[in-house]
């Protein structure tokens, strides 16, 4: 080739139904100098999650610009901020499925000739468009064909009148209102299932939708102690007051002040429109059993306690609690009697029937079932020191180890969120398996389970988007206990 080399701008996006999910691509391949749109691709990829559907896309961009000109320099716009942090190397990558794939893109020309930014949903929608039609198509058996695409002439169409509804607010001397920075940017970073940062990456400005004291809380009955409820009161506490609003009057009723939490965990928070409304869970842990007070591991192969007094009592107030609030729509609960024993109380206070998921039971901690810490440290004391080290080790005897549960946690997470789209469910589980939640929802490291303090009967939330999105809404309340 001679002259200079060409310039293309790539636009790519990908999408998934689920999370993982039926899923599909779009790219398109741009002239720099001129606009002109010069190759369109997209394809059907059956059941993969989001990001590697954006992946996918980026890669099918790249390859397209190469084929026109294996000399030019790319520019690649895309709105996903986990896709273009990681390859513009200032997040690290550790998703199996992401890596393969980010390696062959960054194969597709020399280093240094493609640049990545990020850009709003509302200017990828030609990409965003063949997604769709590629995930439509494989809806019907299809894949995607260029000779039935309208995605370039509904984007363009798309640009005119979000011009002309632009020029009439200007004209009219109104300023358009402008999205917050990096809203809606941070569901790229939970969708990868929180696997997608290193303990040292920075998390994008804004986490609003992105999700355990000393070492001793790391699942079971152990994690109870230290300032849960301080922690549980200011988040409360902020919530009620329409996070980060004016407080509400001394003369507010407790029980409009929970609508008014309610009304805040439930909101649809920064995402586009179109998404409709999130799967909200509330995450309630069980009640007191006689082994929380002691700190004792009680998980799932253990003696199976039923709830003590204290126990039953708190169960009575969370109900009530959550009945002057009157958002929650269903009621899944672990198989194990505590959790049952919970779930029923406030299910009679609702009116409401349990259905039971095996998914959300405690982790399994083998020989240390019944134990203290203390006890663990003085009789296993190497199995301990292992386990707190690594999430892939397991307890003493066989145990379930936390990468194990974090596994069966994002299976029931995803099974549950396809079941009550749209819809807000109390889920009442235990300690391990709640901070999951929150861990894989926020993308924080294992170890963050060990800096975590949950409860008994405390209340937490997070909510899930169409486009596989997490926010978590609340964390550790227990305002209704006092």
């Amino acid at each position: 080739m001679t002259g200079s080399a060409r310039e293309f701008v790539v636009e790519a996006d990908g999408g998934s139904r689920g999370n993982p999910g039926p899923a599909g691509y779009g790219a398109v391949v741009l002239d720099a100098a001129t606009g002109e749109t010069l190759v369109e691709a997209a394809e059907y990829l059956g059941v993969v999650t989001n990001n590697v559907a954006e992946y996918r896309g980026l890669l099918a961009g790249l390859r397209a610009a190469a084929e026109l000109d294996p000399d030019a320099t790319v520019h690649v716009r895309m709105d996903s901020k986990l896709v273009v942090e990681q390859m513009s190397g200032r997040w690290k990558i550790k998703h199996p499925d992401m890596k393969p794939l980010a390696t062959e893109a960054a194969r597709v020309f020399p280093p240094g000739r493609v640049t990545y930014e990020w850009i709003p949903r509302a200017d990828n929608k030609h990409a965003d468009r063949l997604a769709n039609e590629a995930m439509d198509a494989g809806a019907r058996g299809e894949q995607w064909s260029p000779s039935t695409s309208t995605a370039e002439l509904d984007a363009a169409t798309d640009r005119a009148a979000s011009a002309g509804r632009t020029a009439g607010s200007r004209r009219s001397g109104d300023r358009p209102a402008a999205a917050p920075a990096g809203a809606g940017e941070a569901a790229d970073v939970a969708a990868a299932g929180g696997d997608a940062l290193s303990p040292d990456e920075p998390l994008p400005r804004t986490t609003t939708r992105t999700g355990a004291g000393s070492a001793a809380s790391g699942g079971g009955e152990a994690a109870v102690s230290g300032g849960g409820a301080i922690a549980g009161e200011r988040v409360g506490r902020a919530a009620r007051t329409g996070a980060g609003g004016a407080a509400p009057g001394a003369a507010e009723a407790p029980a409009a002040a929970d609508v008014r939490a309610a009304k805040v965990v439930a909101s649809p928070g920064w995402g586009p429109p179109d998404m409709g409304a999130p799967a909200t869970f509330v995450l309630l842990r069980h009640g007191e059993t006689p082994l929380t007070p002691q700190k004792r591991f009680s998980g799932s192969g253990g003696s199976d306690p039923s709830l003590s007094p204290v126990g039953r009592e708190q169960a009575e107030r969370v109900a009530e609690s959550l009945a002057r609030r009157g958002t929650i729509e269903a009621i899944v609960a672990s198989p194990l009697a505590r959790t049952r024993e919970t779930a029923g109380i406030v299910a009679a206070r609702l009116n409401l029937a349990v259905t039971v998921e095996e998914g959300l039971r405690e982790t399994d901690f083998g020989a240390w079932e019944g134990l203290t810490f203390g006890e663990v440290r003085d009789r296993h004391p190497a199995d301990l020191d292992a386990w707190l080290a690594s999430p892939d080790a397991e307890p003493t005897g066989g145990g379930e180890s936390f990468a194990a549960t974090a596994t069966r946690i994002a299976a029931t997470r995803d099974k549950l969120v396809a079941a009550y789209a749209g819809r807000t469910v109390l889920l009442v589980s235990h300690v391990t398996p709640i901070k999951t939640f929150l861990r894989l929802a926020l993308g924080a490291p294992p170890e963050s389970l060990f800096r975590m303090e949950l409860s008994a009967a405390s209340l937490s939330a997070v909510a899930y988007y169409a486009d596989g999105g997490a926010s978590v809404r609340l964390f550790n309340e227990t305002s209704h206990l006092r």
